[in-house]
């Protein structure tokens, strides 16, 4: 794979670079995360204000102007053609039963907020308890079982909003 890097600027400009460009970039860091760049004679102050290393996307100040900066390289770039995003996840809405089984306890409420891997549920199947943690932070939009209740396989037993 090449190794070039698309830049997005302000999600208004695209900019495409390859290594040997990256590497001829005059750029001194004079303090932590700020730098003395100079480009075609022209001296340039540049501070990174915030970044984002799984996004790939940062918050840039050049002469006291701000610059939402996104960089992707060749591998990002393939990915997305591919209809993938890196660092996305499957919104999970809803928690079925994957056997048959009795509900023991349920620990969360309709219209409960709860954080990823909190405790939802717990299902007895097999002579063994089953804790069903939350897949994701979210609000509780129905619980369709009761304490005590026999599920059947795939039955929906919790509803996210």
């Amino acid at each position: 794979m090449s190794s070039t890097y698309k830049v997005n600027v302000n999600d208004s400009f695209q900019f495409d670079f390859d290594k040997e460009q990256v590497s001829q970039l005059d750029a001194v860091s004079i303090e932590a995360n700020k730098f003395h760049i100079l480009h075609q004679n022209t001296p340039f102050r540049a501070e990174i204000v915030s970044a984002n290393f799984n996004e790939k996307s940062y918050t840039v100040k050049v002469n006291n102007n701000s610059y939402t900066v996104a960089i992707s390289d060749a591998l990002d770039v393939l990915i997305k053609k591919m209809g993938f995003e890196v660092g996305s996840t499957k919104q999970v809405n809803a928690i079925k039963a994957p056997m048959p089984g009795l509900i023991l306890e349920i620990s969360v409420s309709v219209g409960q907020s709860v954080k990823e891997n909190d405790s939802l549920l717990i299902l007895e199947a097999m002579k063994m308890e089953n804790s069903f943690l939350s897949p994701r932070d979210g609000i509780i939009k129905s619980i369709s079982v009761n304490k005590g209740d026999a599920v059947d396989k795939g039955q929906l037993l919790i509803e996210f909003e």
